[in-house]
């Protein structure tokens, strides 16, 4: 569908589609580059508002696959994970679905939904509510991810490194309000950059059974808002008709830590990190307590973003990965998409919530505010501070007796949710990407070989493992399920352990496993998954029908049981980058693929259980599963450089 360059009301719900004005959640899809050439096949949509929207109408919708074609990969990905009889109950269940006329049944309702000339993406409603908005656990950990940036050398300062970010953002956030913004290519072609008006001045808000997400015009909100010891402030971006330079926001903020002093405030902000029905109910009686307090919440709300300033010092990876990830849950607004985290000792980061836009465009955000800054190419305005800036303005919610109860109940309950978790980080620095190409395999495809080789050196078999595939080539498309464990990388990881298997059989089977998992890929961004596929074809069952032995197969909420999550977004400015696990007996398993190093985020409970045995400190020993892996797959293939040196 081409975006309109409509004007929006000043509050507008975006889970009716409405695009952004013209004027001014486990698993992400792997990263997009944003400097390739267009493919001459999409053409060119002169009724485009703005050429980050050129190619949008004329997108393919994304495809209803064939059904026989998703039963038979479906049947394939189950066969490596169950043994013999069980496969036979799902093979049953499978020639059932298609043989009794239910599939098929299900099948032309999807395609008629598909071709419904007011649908613009079938999956697009049922995935938004189905995997985000209709969830009800909180959005912290659960739902969030984090990028933990690299050192800035010249901003140690905290305001000082704030308000270069600050203005990093802006301009990124000017080029998407103003639609100049490039579009993002995969191979040639044209990506989606629908979401992309979900990044700045939204909000998710809590709602039962289902959030909403919230859209506010970009022209009539030209403020962020800081938070600093739980408190909130409002810094409004522009004055007398000019941004704020990074100088006079470092003031800015500056001002806002001199106001807050050391005592901290109510933590207002640890709401949002509350069971969803329970932050519903907290907000109606937040907003209940005092008639000030809903226009305050939507000063936040209405935000360009969100800056925190927080007063911890975090050293390690570790340490700095978790305050990306959570913090202490009350410096904090969960609900805002963006949020900006800069530390007391100038180290910095990024929180995102992921419910309305993946991490490939929040990736290009981030990229774009660090590289600019360490390239010097932001422009910073003038050096002068003007002496008539306001000070920022600090939001001073109205509590009564529930509301403090509330509050004190969601610190906590998050408290023992960030307590329930680990997290840790394989900064592997044997080698990277370059060294992986001279291995003649897909670097992506190496990292998952490497997280199967490691679970199975941790567990002794395989599981089902999620990795996440990018949609985007269709509008409004968004993500895919590849799966990525397959009889081929079974067979690798067995002959890896395997001392008596020579070299020479055992690269064979990593090339074997990598070209299943690579095929796999190629189905998924291309709309030809099975994960999506199936669960519209039980969505598109009506009431009253029974459901098909196909949904209620052991097998079918097996396969789809996350033992591993994984993603790859890769930036040499990052020194982190994750999110939790999705089932509490598996791992959340985040990498960046550099070009010297490769780079492994580790999340899961603590105590970690699986099959009846537990584990303490599971999430260190898979990272340590991780290094032996790298290490082991690292010299196979080096043993092959070395041969063909000799020739």
């Amino acid at each position: 569908m081409a975006l309109r360059a409509l004007g929006l009301r000043n509050v507008t719900r975006l889970s009716q589609r409405t695009p952004i004005t013209a004027t001014p959640r486990m698993a992400m899809p792997r990263r997009m580059m944003a400097s390739a050439q267009p493919s001459p096949k999409t053409p060119l949509d002169a009724s485009a508002p703005g050429p980050m929207l050129r190619y949008q109408a004329n997108l393919p919708k994304l495809p209803v696959p064939a059904l026989s074609a998703t039963l038979q990969k479906y049947l394939k990905t189950v066969r490596p994970l169950v043994g013999d009889e069980e496969y036979k109950r799902t093979e049953a269940a499978v020639k059932e679905f298609e043989t009794s006329g239910i599939g098929a049944k299900l099948q032309d309702r999807l395609v008629a939904r598909a071709q419904d000339p007011n649908v613009v993406n079938w999956l697009e409603d049922w995935w938004l509510e189905g995997a985000y908005m209709g969830y009800r656990d909180p959005v912290m950990i659960h739902v969030s991810y984090f990028f933990y940036y690299k050192d800035d050398k010249l901003r140690k300062i905290p305001a000082k490194r704030a308000a270069a970010i600050t203005t990093a953002a802006l301009e990124f956030k000017q080029q998407v309000v103003n639609m100049t913004l490039e579009p993002e290519y995969a191979k040639g072609e044209p990506m989606c950059m629908d979401s992309y008006k979900y990044m700045f001045n939204n909000c998710r808000i809590p709602r039962k059974p289902a959030d909403l997400e919230v859209a506010y015009d970009p022209a009539k909100h030209s403020h962020i808002i800081a938070i600093r010891k739980n408190k909130f402030y409002v810094i409004d971006t522009i004055h007398n008709g000019r941004q704020l330079s990074t100088n006079e926001l470092e003031k800015q903020f500056e001002r806002v830590i001199e106001l807050a002093g050391n005592e901290k405030g109510p933590a207002v902000g640890a709401l949002t990190a509350e069971n969803r029905d329970a932050w519903t109910e907290y907000r109606d009686a937040l907003i209940a307590a005092h008639p000030d307090n809903k226009a305050l919440l939507e000063k936040i709300e209405s935000s360009s973003f969100v800056m925190c300033l927080d007063d911890s010092k975090p050293i390690t990876r570790d340490e700095g990965s978790r305050a990306c990830w959570h913090g202490d849950a009350r410096n904090r607004f969960f609900d805002k998409p963006l949020q900006f985290i800069v530390f007391e000792n100038g180290k910095a980061g990024f929180n995102g919530e992921h419910s309305c836009m993946d991490g490939t465009a929040t990736c290009r955000l981030n990229e774009y505010v660090t590289s600019s800054i360490a390239t010097n190419t932001v422009n910073h305005g003038p050096e002068e501070i003007r002496s008539d800036i306001p000070a920022p303005e600090e939001i001073r919610f109205n509590l009564n007796d529930q509301t403090q109860q509330a509050i004190q109940s969601a610190e906590q309950n998050a408290d023992a949710l960030i307590n329930k978790h680990e997290l840790t980080v394989l900064a592997y620095q044997g080698f990277g990407k370059d060294l992986i190409k001279k291995f003649k395999a897909s670097p992506d495809g190496f990292a998952q070989m490497v997280i199967q080789l490691a679970y199975y050196k941790m567990f002794g078999t395989n599981r089902p493992t999620y990795e996440s595939g990018q949609t985007r080539k269709f509008q409004r498309g968004r993500t895919e399920t590849s799966r990525t464990v397959s009889e081929e990388s079974i067979a690798f990881c067995k002959a890896m352990e395997d001392p008596h298997v020579s070299n020479e059989d055992k690269i064979a089977a990593f090339r074997a496993a990598v070209k299943a998992q690579g095929a796999y890929m190629a189905d998924c961004v291309n709309g030809h998954g099975v994960d999506r596929h199936l669960f519209g074809l039980k969505k598109a069952l009506q009431s009253g029908e029974d459901t098909p032995s196909l949904f209620t197969d052991p097998n079918y909420a097996y396969s789809q049981h996350w033992y591993l999550s994984t993603s790859q977004l890769s930036s040499e400015l990052f020194d982190g980058y994750g999110w939790g696990q999705v089932v509490d007996d598996g791992f959340g398993c985040a990498y960046m693929i550099k070009k010297k190093a490769l780079q492994f985020n580790v999340a899961s409970v603590k105590d970690l259980e699986v099959h009846g045995t537990k584990y303490v400190n599971g999430t260190h020993q898979f990272k340590q599963c991780l290094e032996d892996a790298a290490n082991d797959l690292g010299d196979l293939l080096s043993t092959e450089l070395a041969a063909e040196a000799k020739l």
